[in-house]
């Protein structure tokens, strides 16, 4: 499928496509935000089962909604946001807006490899970081540590750590204020800190 260049004039002409019938189309919107709703999925839904469900409800939605998409936001943003409330619905009726439990994942975080160079570069444990361990060690410590929030505060790491999104994108897609945004990545990081200098001084690094 030939696409115009330019992020806004591709999402205008994949969801023209998509509204003139073409289901090609939408699968080309899947594929190009799948990555972003996965991270998001994710980090919030525990049960490893019902990840799957969710997801397609994203999507189910996001066809529904689509020609109800102003534009005022990338179609990614506006379809993160979509993934970001769905999650919220679920964790609601499961009453599991609460810290992790330890069951998200058996296979490897490759978000937590991603994320940690802008993690140290914007507030890290100075002198404690890459030097005293390898990647894989820092990643695994991370990964770890990551479980310990909630699940709120996991995504939005991943949503600014290793998505890169910025500030107001992440505004967009949780609907949080930017001060609070940025209030919870500070408190999340804090805390991600501190697991980390426990880490060091349990194993006397």
């Amino acid at each position: 499928m030939n696409q115009p260049t330019g992020n806004n004039q591709t999402d205008k002409y994949l969801v023209e496509r998509v509204l003139s019938g073409d289901r090609a189309a939408f699968g080309v919107i899947i594929k190009n935000t799948e990555g972003l709703v996965a991270q998001i999925v994710f980090r919030m839904v525990g049960n490893a089962e019902d990840r799957k469900d969710v997801a397609q409800d994203v999507y189910v939605k996001a066809y529904q909604g689509l020609a109800r998409f102003r534009f005022n936001a990338k179609l990614s943003t506006w379809i993160g946001q979509i993934a970001y409330n769905t999650c919220l619905s679920y964790l609601e009726k499961k009453k599991l807006v609460l810290p992790g439990d330890g069951h998200e994942r058996d296979e490897p975080d490759e978000g937590a490899t991603a994320f940690s160079g802008r993690f140290f570069s914007e507030g890290g444990p100075g002198n404690v970081t890459e030097r005293s361990m390898d990647q894989k060690e820092l990643s695994a410590i991370l990964r770890t540590a990551l479980q310990e929030l909630s699940p709120i505060y996991r995504t939005l790491i991943t949503l600014y750590h290793h998505e890169e999104l910025s500030y107001e994108e992440v505004r967009q897609i949780t609907g949080l204020p930017e001060g609070t945004v940025k209030n919870y990545l500070f408190r999340a990081r804090k805390a991600l800190k501190d697991h980390l200098m426990h880490t060091y001084k349990k194993e006397g690094l």
